[in-house]
């Protein structure tokens, strides 16, 4: 078997020059193209000249239809709308796709839905290991405690990061919620201030900073009488999440039409 040929879309930026890197180490894939904005200075450049890597003879490009329709699957870490689009492309190319951008609107993530019912989809709101095992710890976690024990989801990103809270810390309480047999939309409270009363019970709260350069850090507090349970998860390298979107890329390409999540392709 041939090695999975990956699409990069706005592999210019950050993310995707890191998950150039890791297709370009995995001995199962290999770069197939990656996409630039139109008219920017990277567009043309041979991909092995923009991330630094050897042995890739592929130029980037603006139209993503071209690097869609000659993938294998595509990875995409671009931003919300894009993600939808580029995921009706793929939809209408057959082309299996990867989606880890987060901040997609309920609207938004119904549109992914809708293409993944033509072609394998992967969306999780965090491609590492450690935070899928973490929403399953938290799903059994809601589970078995009762309403005794009130749910906080502190959340901690670098000051660039422009959504809130973060797809992660809403995914952990989206697992809380199902674990309760509640719903996020009912229960969540996304931020407080001024006088708010007592605590409701069965709440799911969050709270959100932002400062410096963190990466990631997320902890579920479970708080009940005379004890408290606090799960964490802290990412140090963005690695993680280059290394597990390509993982799902790899699992992803030949699947069945479907939607999917890390969940799956980590066999929770």
């Amino acid at each position: 078997m041939g090695k999975t040929k990956v699409g990069i879309m706005g592999i210019a930026g950050f993310m995707g020059r890191m998950i150039a890197k890791q297709v370009h180490e995995n001995p199962e894939a290999e770069i197939s193209g990656g996409t630039v904005l139109r008219g920017s200075a990277e567009e043309g450049v041979e991909i092995a000249a923009l991330c630094q890597l050897e042995g890739v003879t592929v130029k980037t490009v603006s139209d993503p239809r071209a690097v869609i329709s000659s993938s294998d699957v595509v990875i995409d870490f671009t931003l919300p709308a894009v993600t939808v689009e580029h995921a009706r492309i793929a939809s209408e190319c057959g082309t299996a796709f990867v989606a880890g951008t987060t901040g997609l609107t309920p609207e938004q993530e119904a549109a992914l839905a809708d293409a993944a019912k033509n072609i394998p989809l992967v969306y999780a709101p965090n491609m590492s290991l450690g935070v899928n095992l973490l929403f399953d710890l938290v799903k059994k976690g809601a589970g078995a405690l009762s309403d005794d024990f009130d749910i906080e989801i502190v959340e901690m990103h670098h000051k660039r990061k422009i959504d809130a809270p973060s797809g992660t810390a809403l995914g952990l309480g989206k697992a809380a919620a199902e674990g309760r047999g509640v719903s996020l939309d009912d229960k969540g409270v996304l931020s407080r201030e001024g006088v708010t009363g007592a605590r409701e019970a069965g709440q799911i709260g969050f709270a959100t900073l932002r400062g410096g350069d963190v990466v990631g850090e997320h902890t579920v507090i479970f708080a009940g009488p005379n004890e408290r349970i606090e799960l964490t998860h802290k990412a140090t390298s963005r690695d993680i999440f280059a290394a597990g979107a390509v993982r799902a890329g790899i699992w992803a390409a030949g699947r069945k039409p479907g939607l999917y999540s890390m969940a799956d392709v980590l066999g929770l």
